[in-house]
């Protein structure tokens, strides 16, 4: 029996350092991190005009695709998801998500989308719709979900247990993907694979320097988020349990948390079980959205 063909990756959206790791990780076997069962074969630039840190890097990364890592650049998302087999949607710039899952759905093939899936949670609810109407295999997380540092506290078998959770990393602003969206949503996501579903309210506190977000899950638990534009910009975390609270040191981590994602976007394209409910995804965007708008009105809270 002949073993099975590699799967061809397509990426969509060529404006973040994801692709470079990817496709290292991918289609080049002397990478470290170097994963067989798929190979990045076909890409479409993207970037966002409007925000500097995505049309600045385009140019470089799309360069770097084609000539280091053999990616066959096209002219369109369509063209990506007619020829691949999978498709990692990674536009830096949360609002264009739509647009393009849009062009990709009716092809049927599986997509993983880089954070932040949407930027607001009617976009959100309107994704998940369009891939159940086209039925798309879809899912979108942080890769910070997946570092050892976190699931190796945070187990299927104690999870239950949780009582509460900290979490705090660097916050970003860009005013485009506002509040938490842009890379407060590292630290969100390390929260909700934590404490999962049942957030009922938030209450956001912001300054020039810093966000704090506290949620209150229905059963009485609270969750914290602690964004730093200032300081060390570190990810850390703090899971409370019955009878100890335990450390998350995201910095600890020899294997690179981008590989544990790429492990985890492999198997679902190979045809695993789909990693993350898309309810948790959707309740997720509503919590950054609702600590924004507690933020914009002084800390008030704000239901979920």
């Amino acid at each position: 029996m002949n073993p099975p063909r590699d799967l061809k990756l397509g990426i969509i959206g060529l404006d973040t350092s994801h692709v470079l790791v990817f496709s290292d990780t991918f289609n080049n076997p002397a990478s470290k991190q170097a994963m067989k069962g798929a190979r990045v074969t076909m890409a479409w630039p993207g970037g966002s005009p409007d925000v500097d840190s995505s049309i600045s890097r385009v140019a470089g990364y799309t360069a770097e695709l084609k000539d280091k890592f053999g990616v066959t650049i096209v002219d369109s998302p369509e063209a990506v998801a007619q020829v691949c087999d999978a498709i990692l949607l990674t536009s830096l710039d949360g609002r264009t998500h739509p647009g393009q899952f849009a062009k990709i759905a009716p092809f049927g093939k599986p997509v993983f989308m880089d954070k932040p899936f949407a930027v607001s949670t009617a976009d959100a609810k309107a994704m998940f719709a369009m891939a159940k109407k086209h039925n798309v295999k879809l899912f979108s997380s942080s890769s910070l979900r997946f570092t050892e540092a976190l699931v190796k506290v945070v187990t299927p078998e104690n999870k239950a247990t949780v009582k509460g959770a900290d979490f705090c990393g660097a916050a970003a602003h860009e005013p485009t993907n506002p509040g938490l969206y842009w890379y407060g949503i590292h630290a969100v996501e390390m929260l909700y694979t934590t404490m999962g579903r049942g957030c009922r309210s938030v209450r956001c506190v912001s300054n020039a320097d810093y966000d704090v977000a506290t949620g209150i899950w229905a059963d009485g638990r609270l969750g914290t988020v602690r964004g730093n534009r200032t300081g060390n910009y570190e990810m850390h975390g703090l899971v409370h349990f019955e009878k100890t609270t335990v450390p998350v040191n995201v910095q600890t981590q020899v294997k690179p948390f981008y590989a544990s994602l790429a492990e985890a976007f492999l198997a679902f394209f190979q045809g695993g079980a789909t990693p993350i409910d898309p309810e948790e995804t959707i309740e997720l965007i509503r919590f950054i959205e609702a600590a924004n708008e507690s933020s914009a009105n002084g800390g008030k809270e704000v239901q979920l």
